[in-house]
């Protein structure tokens, strides 16, 4: 009789379904108005776990990318409130779309909002006040990591093609990212509401005077802040894409290195946004699958093996799997003399870096690299520098470096180097590139210009060639045609894997 009952009660339990308490795990989304810093309205959509109790949940907050409205993040946001169980807030940008206020760049305001989303969400949506992280692609990327560094609540903070240094992404060795400035400022204007501080920037921009906006950059870049973050024990995860075109690698390198507590660098093929935007979607994507584990991790407290793994992971920009390091790769490398050269300034060549945007998306899902023809780039107004042949593939791994000799004629010389891979046809594929500003007419100086890091695979039989000129469309030149370029005996330093 005893387990006729039992089964009975089992089959009524099959049949009317668990009750509540044990329902299977899903999410909620709601739309809310958040008081943000001076009780601005930011819009925002929460998303919470359902079939878990009652909480609190670990949270998650999410600053949107400039210009992209709340909706960016929710695809990933559902995944890991149904999955993982967090409370996940994705909302605009102060100063954009629905939310009120002004673009202030990163300032003070947009990054307090951060810790007012905060506040919120402890006190509305069910969350964990001490189990707190911050992510987001791009403007919320640099947002995460500078909340990061004020705020002591967030427990790790994942930063997608983001930027450490303002100044050293928009005006790199004092030259203008034309491209990058261009395409941030159009869409401000077509999305938001610039405030004083982004107006006054843009003016000077177009008058030329540039260099006055440099002194904003300190405030708004994680890598004036590395000694809170770092004092305040944040786990820092890092991906960006090889060829971004507004947020270059170099600066990503450096800020990792200079980290201390938990870490994980990720640099993949790709442009701006570009290695990470189906995940923020919520489609597969590895990217977002290691920043749900880094905040498993590092917010929940889930002993997943993240800590155990290399931290350093890095696919090269031509293809192939990620390859692991332990730290930065700076091992073997071959160095090439370049031997003395003197150049016309002013005119362009058809070796450029090519478009913001398209061509680094064009090298991330297509593997179709910038190019150039070697024999077609006219030798009076560039410098051409072969290396030796490789009889092996070889991996490059890490920051190209040269060391120049240079004496210009004019005061101001804009210069750029394109380091390339050759085939034996001369058809070269860009590996990396970087800009540099001469001045001084008539003195003698050397220059030791870092070129931004890479991770490239050199075919067996190719060489590397090294291309330096003095126009590129992505940047704003001041060379002076008529001018010339005399190079003394110089080198180049590669790193290999």
């Amino acid at each position: 009789m005893r387990r006729s009952l039992v089964l009975v009660l089992v089959l009524l339990t099959s049949l009317l379904g668990a009750p509540a308490a044990i329902a299977a795990p899903g999410h909620q989304i709601t739309y809310k108005t958040i008081p943000g810093v001076g009780g601005t309205a930011l819009r925002a959509f929460v998303i919470e776990p359902t079939g878990r109790g009652d909480g609190p949940f670990p949270l998650l907050v999410m600053p949107s990318s400039w210009s992209v409205p709340n909706i960016e993040y929710v695809g990933a946001a559902a995944k890991l409130a149904k999955e993982s169980g967090y409370v996940v807030v994705s909302y605009t940008s102060r100063g954009f779309w629905d939310s009120g206020g002004e673009i202030d760049i990163a300032g003070p305001d947009t990054v307090g909002d951060v810790s007012k989303v905060i506040d919120w969400a402890v006190a509305n949506a069910r969350a964990d006040g001490t189990k707190v992280g911050a992510a987001g692609i791009s403007y919320g990327a640099g947002q995460s990591l500078l909340a990061a560094a004020n705020d002591r609540r967030i427990k790790a903070a994942a930063a997608l093609s983001t930027w450490t240094d303002l100044a050293r992404s928009l005006y790199p060795n004092s030259t203008v990212n034309k491209q990058a400035v261009e395409v941030l400022l159009a869409a401000g204007h077509a999305t938001g509401r610039p405030g004083p501080v982004l107006l006054e920037a843009e003016d000077a921009y177009r008058d030329g005077r540039f260099q006055e906006v440099v002194p904003i950059s300190a405030g708004r870049s994680a890598a004036s802040k590395i000694a809170q973050i770092n004092g305040n024990g944040t786990a820092v995860l890092l991906g960006n894409a090889w060829n971004d075109g507004m947020f270059a690698p170099g600066q990503i390198a450096d800020f990792y290195s200079r980290l201390t507590g938990p870490k994980r660098l990720m640099l993949s093929p790709g442009d701006h946004a570009t290695a990470e935007l189906f995940g923020a979607a919520g489609l597969p994507n590895e990217i977002w699958e290691s920043v749900g584990r880094w905040f498993d991790r590092y917010v929940k407290g889930t002993a997943n093996g993240v800590d155990t793994e290399q931290p350093v992971q890095l696919k090269p920009n031509n293809g192939g799997t990620w390859k692991k390091f332990a730290a930065w790769p700076d091992g073997n490398a071959d160095t090439v003399a370049l031997d003395a050269r003197k150049i016309h300034a002013g005119w362009n060549t058809v070796a450029d870096s090519g478009t913001i945007l398209l061509s680094g998306a064009l090298q991330g899902f297509l593997n179709i690299p910038t190019g150039v023809s070697l024999p077609f780039v006219d030798r009076d107004v560039a410098g051409v520098w072969y290396g030796p042949q490789y009889p092996r593939s070889t991996t490059l791994a890490g920051t190209p470096k040269l060391r120049l000799t240079v004496t210009p004629s004019a005061e101001t010389t804009t210069l750029f180097a394109y380091l390339y891979e050759v085939g034996p046809l001369g058809l070269g594929a860009l590996v990396t590139h970087k800009p540099v500003k001469v001045t001084g007419a008539g003195r003698t100086q050397t220059l030791d210009v870092p070129l931004e890091p890479t991770v490239w695979n050199v075919g067996a039989g190719n060489r590397l060639a090294l291309v330096i000129d003095t126009v590129d469309p992505r940047y704003l030149t001041e060379s002076t045609r008529g001018s010339t370029v005399t190079f003394g005996p110089s080198s180049l330093t590669v790193p290999k894997a």
